[in-house]
Parts: C-alpha cells; sequence; structure tokens
C-alpha cells in the first residue's frame, strides 16, 4: 500500500511541477515519463526484456531468495507506476 501512495506522491508532485514550470499540456508528458520510467524498473527486474533462453538460465542459477526478492521489486515498481499513467490518461483526455 506504501508503494501506491508513493506513485500517487509522485504523479501529484509531476502534476504541480509541470503546472508551475510548463503549463498544463505538459502533464501528460511529465506524469506518463514517470510511469514509463518506473515501468522500465519494472521489466529489467523481472526479466522481461531477456531471451527464454537467458531466463532458464537465471532461474536455475538464482536462489529462492533473490528470485523472490527481484519480483518483490518488479512488483513494488509496477505498482509505483500506475498512478502516474493513470493520472497522464485522465489529463490527456481531458485536455484533448
Amino acid at each position: 500500500m506504501k508503494y501506491l501512495l508513493l506513485g500517487i506522491i509522485l504523479s501529484l508532485v509531476g502534476v504541480l511541477v509541470s503546472i508551475v514550470i510548463w503549463n498544463i499540456e505538459m502533464v501528460t508528458t511529465i506524469t506518463g515519463g514517470i510511469g514509463l520510467f518506473f515501468i522500465v524498473i519494472s521489466f529489467v527486474f523481472s526479466g522481461v526484456l531477456v531471451s527464454g533462453d537467458r531466463m532458464r538460465a537465471n532461474l536455475a542459477t538464482e536462489s529462492v531468495e533473490d528470485r523472490n526478492q527481484r519480483n518483490n521489486v518488479s512488483f513494488r515498481s509496477a505498482l509505483i507506476a500506475i498512478p502516474s499513467f493513470a493520472v497522464a490518461i485522465l489529463f490527456y483526455f481531458l485536455l484533448n
């Protein structure tokens, strides 16, 4: 729950920064960028960006604790990204 709250706080900061520094049209870019950053982190830690052979080798050589930690980081970064994407989509449809 705290990671979802962190995502909400980051998206609100993104909205405020984009309104204060630029204009309201940049809200989708800033919050979408925040969401994209954390989704990329989630992809990297989940192992989605590697081939099947490499994924199989990684699963065979890592311990259960390492796998659980990697999955937790992936899940938590995806939770942080969700509110930013929601705000970006909301402002996109409100402004266009």
